[in-house]
Order: structure tokens, then sequence, then C-alpha cells
């Protein structure tokens, strides 16, 4: 596990971009509202930031188009002004993207949903391409680490997969740098039973991360289990994704995270 790269990582989540249904017509706009959010994160006292275009609805099962690509490299730079370690996720499994972006502005890490294995999704089935985001790393950009999830929210996995079984693959075959737990949706509250199953399968050596749902209220049973945690919906106004973030929300996140040793 890299130990330079903070534990605590607030969530970005950008404007529908250009070319999105949802696009409101100035992209000016989408990279104010970005680095003003970052910037208010940081204010807060987190570490680290993950920049997604949660905006973009409906996805793309995989590849996204090249006006995607061009307008997240530009406000993922945008964020990473702030001088903290800066992530990706290019949604809905652009992995490819994400490693692309991050060698361009220098971002730190990727999120990835599907690594390995396939998961069946409202976009429909999609199919890790390890294979090719391994060797895309080693070409582009060897120090940015890989976080896949496991059991990604918003699927489902075929029949008979566990989450132990699915970690060690994504560690072994797939070789992640880090494995990510979440609930079943955006803001939910992951399964600790099945984030114990992870965390015995990869081991100590290997971060696990909180994908979703880590509140002020569950910060002490996650990091018992967890290593990193990613916030997104608590720190929003009023504790929805889709508004932007609260300065006393994310201070006070970042408070009860220091006493637990988050910070």
């Amino acid at each position: 596990m890299n130990q330079r790269l903070p534990r605590l990582v607030g969530m970005v989540h950008l404007l529908p971009l250009p070319g999105s249904p949802r696009f409101g017509g100035s992209f000016d706009e989408v990279v104010s509202v970005a680095a003003d959010d970052a910037r208010a994160l940081v204010d807060a006292g987190f570490p680290a930031l993950m920049v997604e275009n949660f905006g973009d609805v409906p996805f793309f099962t995989d590849r996204v188009p090249p006006e995607t690509v061009a307008a997240m490299t530009r406000a993922v730079a945008a964020v990473a002004e702030t001088g903290v370690p800066v992530g990706v996720n290019v949604l809905r499994n652009d992995a490819l993207a994400a490693l692309g972006i991050a060698a361009a502005i220098g971002a730190d890490f990727i999120r990835v949903n599907v690594l390995t294995g396939v998961m069946y999704t409202d976009q429909g089935p999609i199919i890790g391409r390890a294979a090719e985001v391994m060797r895309a790393r080693a070409l582009l950009a060897p120090g940015v680490e890989v976080w896949a999830d496991v059991m990604v929210k918003h699927a489902t996995p075929p029949v008979g997969l566990d989450a132990g079984r699915a970690a060690a693959d994504t560690v072994h075959r797939g070789l992640a740098d880090a494995v990510i737990v979440s609930g079943s949706g955006t803001g939910a509250t992951p399964n600790l039973d099945e984030a114990r199953q992870v965390r015995a399968a990869v081991g100590a050596g290997t971060r696990v991360v909180i994908g979703s749902g880590a509140t002020r209220d569950n910060i002490d049973a996650l990091v018992g289990i967890a290593d990193t945690l990613i916030v997104g919906s608590a720190i929003k106004v009023d504790g929805d994704a889709m508004h932007r973030p609260d300065p006393l929300r994310a201070k006070a996140f970042v408070e009860r995270a220091a006493e637990r040793g988050i910070v």
C-alpha cells in the first residue's frame, strides 16, 4: 500500500459536460464550479480529491467520446491546482481515458468500476479489461495507482461470485493497487460483512477503500476494516450527492475522521 496517498478523499462531482444530455451550455461554468468545489473541500481539510463526470447520465458502458476526455482533462487540471493529490474516475468504466487524463495533468490515482470479471449494470454488461488497463498504465503513467471496485455499486454480480473471490482476482490477477467496497448505490452504506471478506482476501498489504456511504456516524465501524474513505454525499448540502459541497458538513467530517486517525 502506497503510504504517500492520503486516507481521506473528497469527491468533486462535475456538472454535465459538453455532449451529455443535461449540459447547461457553459463549459466555463463547469470548470469554475469544479475549482470552487475543490477549494471548498481542501479548505475544509480534505487531503485528497477525486473527480468524476457524475452529471453525464446516462453513462456510456466503457469508452467515452473525445469531447468528454477533453472536457474532463481541463476540469481535472483546474482541480489539481489545489495542490493536493487528485484521482480520476471516468464513468461508467473508461479506465483508459482516466489514465490518459491522469498522465496529462499529473494525477495520482484512478478509479475503475470494473477491472476484472463482469458486472451487470443499467448500461448493460460491463467487462473488465485489466490486460489493456495495466499495460497502458505501464506505458503512460507508471506512477498512477489503480483503485478498482469490487462488486461495484449500481450493478449485479454474476451468480455464485462472492466479494472475497472477486477481490482476490482484482488484486492478484488484475494487479489493482487498491480495492473499493461500496453500498448498492450512490451514498449507500457498504455491507460490513462484505468489506471484511474483501479485507481478508487481499491482506494487510493492499489498500481497502470505502467508496460510498461513509458518514460521521459510521466512521468508527468503517476504519476498523478499511484504510481509506472516499466521501461524497455526506459532505454535500442536505447530504445529497447532486448538491454542492457544504463547508460545515465537510469540516465536521474531517474533524471526526481526524479523531479516528484517518487524516
